[in-house]
Order: structure tokens, then C-alpha cells, then sequence
């Protein structure tokens, strides 16, 4: 796959990611060794998925170049703060057996939900500490994730360096065009989590706009998500636990949909969300102490 977007650094990343969110794997190395067959180079995992430590192992068994791979990873929320910072990056880079991250991401933007009164001023000591890990060079770029508008803005009204990325659960039925249009105004490159909608009624599977789209096109209703997202000026990570879907996933370079069927999907009724509004859902998870 030689199909890239430009960052707002002037460096490339591949348009399409291998998402490793622990729920789709029965044996993540194994998976991602498969992905790696497949011509993925671009990696996204956090320490919250738990498979840092796999996605290190595959690498290096791969015997693939680590200049010729991107890694993504993220801190959680019991991660933050300046002190949190440097303990989470050592681990990340323990578990993933690199000397730097590509790019190194804020998972969430508030800790306990609406009642965080102070999620601006965490995010802004958080973002510091990164910034001085890009100084130390063991992160070469910075993200966030979950970040809408007002919480993007917090962050670039006060940031050094700015990021690059900012990763949304985005897929026709949930395509948040505010958030990506304010990512774009900012040159922020919008990236999509569950581009596949986790195969919700309404979102992939079953949605009778995207059955008539696959049909139309010759193509699988997985390839339509990804091509109306990569459209969009928006790079998925999709995930996929078989080689063949994996496969798939890749081969949507050879199709455009028309402009119109692109607002058709950008139109549909915004019914497919998955629930987790980063101002008022508190996630109740933990990093694992013993994953290190």
C-alpha cells in the first residue's frame, strides 16, 4: 500500500491503519504478524487495549525495518499529569521494544465525566509532558483521541507543538461532521476508530442504504465505510481478526463512490453512535498495573 496523507509536519502516514483493540484478537501476535503480511504499517494501540506488548513482539519477529513502521499508541486516563506522563511512555516503550513512538496520543480527554472541572488544565500539564518527550525524541509526534471542538481548541490555544492527529469514532450513521470539519479548519488529520461501526444495525451490517451502495459498486459493505471515510480526508484504523478480512480492507483503491453517493452516507440519519460521549460518559476502566 503506497497511498499516504500528509501531516501538518510535513511527514506521511499510510491511509489506512491496523487497529489492535484487544477484542478482536484470539491471539493478538498472531494477528498481527498477519497484518504485517498483509502490508499494514501503520499500528494503533494503547496501554488501555493491552496489546503494546504483542504488537513488540510481532514487530520484532517480523524482521521488518521499525523505520518503515508507524506506531500509535495512547495514555489513559489514570496515566495523566505530568508525573503520569513519563511513567506511562517508559512502559509503552518497555512493552512495545522501541526506542520512540511515532505518535503518542491523549486517550480521553476528562477523567470523571461532566463533573471534571478541571479537565482543561490536566489536558494542557498532560500535553506539556509530551511535548517534552518530542524534545527528548523518544515521541516524534503528538495526537489526541476522543477530543471534540472545545476540547481540540483547549489544547491548541495552549499548545508548543501542535498535533497531528485527532482520533473519532466516525462511519456512515455516526459521521460527526462538526468534529472533522474543525479538525480540517485546524489541519489537524481527523482519523476514524470503529470506521466499521463495530457492525451495528444501522451503521454496516443490514443498513439497507449501504446493501444497495455495496451492490452498486461490486463491493463488500466494509469496503464502502472505509472508502467513504478515505474520502473524506479521514484515515481509518480498522480492525479484523481473519487474513481475508484484512485483505479486504486494503482493497479499496480501485473504486471512487460518486460525490453524490458520498452525501447520501454523509446524510443518513446519525443513529449508529456507540454511546461513549467523551464529556459526560465516565469509562470505567483501568490500565492494568501488571501489564509493564
Amino acid at each position: 500500500m503506497n497511498e499516504f496523507f500528509t501531516l501538518n509536519d510535513g511527514s506521511q502516514i499510510p491511509m489506512i491503519g491496523f487497529g489492535t483493540y484487544n477484542e478482536a484478537f484470539e491471539d493478538n501476535k498472531a494477528s498481527i504478524l498477519a497484518a504485517i503480511e498483509c502490508g499494514y504499517r501503520f499500528f494503533d494501540t494503547a496501554s488501555l487495549y493491552e496489546t503494546e506488548r504483542p504488537l513488540g513482539n510481532a514487530i520484532k519477529e517480523s524482521g521488518i525495518d521499525r523505520k518503515d513502521l508507524i506506531i500509535e499508541t495512547k495514555l489513559w486516563i489514570d496515566e495523566m499529569g505530568a508525573a503520569g506522563v513519563k511513567k506511562a511512555v517508559e512502559k509503552s516503550l518497555n512493552r512495545l521494544q522501541t526506542d520512540y513512538i511515532d505518535i503518542y496520543m491523549i486517550h480521553w480527554p476528562r477523567q470523571t465525566g461532566a463533573d471534571d472541572e478541571k479537565w482543561k488544565e490536566l489536558d494542557i500539564e498532560t500535553y506539556s509532558a509530551m511535548e517534552e518527550l518530542v524534545d527528548q525524541g523518544k515521541v516524534k509526534r503528538l495526537g489526541l483521541s476522543n477530543f471534540l471542538p472545545h476540547h481540540l481548541k483547549n489544547i491548541l490555544d495552549n499548545c508548543r507543538i501542535r498535533p497531528v492527529v485527532d482520533q473519532l469514532e466516525l462511519h456512515p450513521g455516526y459521521s460527526q461532521e462538526a468534529a472533522v470539519s474543525y479538525c480540517k479548519k485546524n489541519d489537524v488529520l481527523p482519523m476514524a476508530w470503529s470506521p466499521l461501526g463495530r457492525g451495528r444495525e444501522n451503521a454496516t451490517i443490514g443498513n439497507s442504504i449501504l446493501v444497495k451502495l455495496a451492490d452498486r459498486y461490486g463491493k463488500s459493505i466494509q469496503q464502502i465505510n472505509l472508502r467513504f471515510l478515505l474520502q473524506k480526508g479521514i484515515l481509518p484504523i480498522p480492525k479484523a481478526s481473519s487474513k481475508e478480512h484484512m485483505e479486504a480492507n486494503m482493497k479499496v483503491f480501485d473504486f471512487d463512490l460518486s460525490d453524490d453517493d458520498v452525501m447520501i452516507l454523509s446524510s443518513m440519519p446519525q443513529n449508529a453512535w456507540l454511546g461513549e460521549h467523551p464529556d459526560f460518559f465516565i469509562p470505567d476502566r483501568k490500565s492494568n498495573p501488571e501489564n509493564i
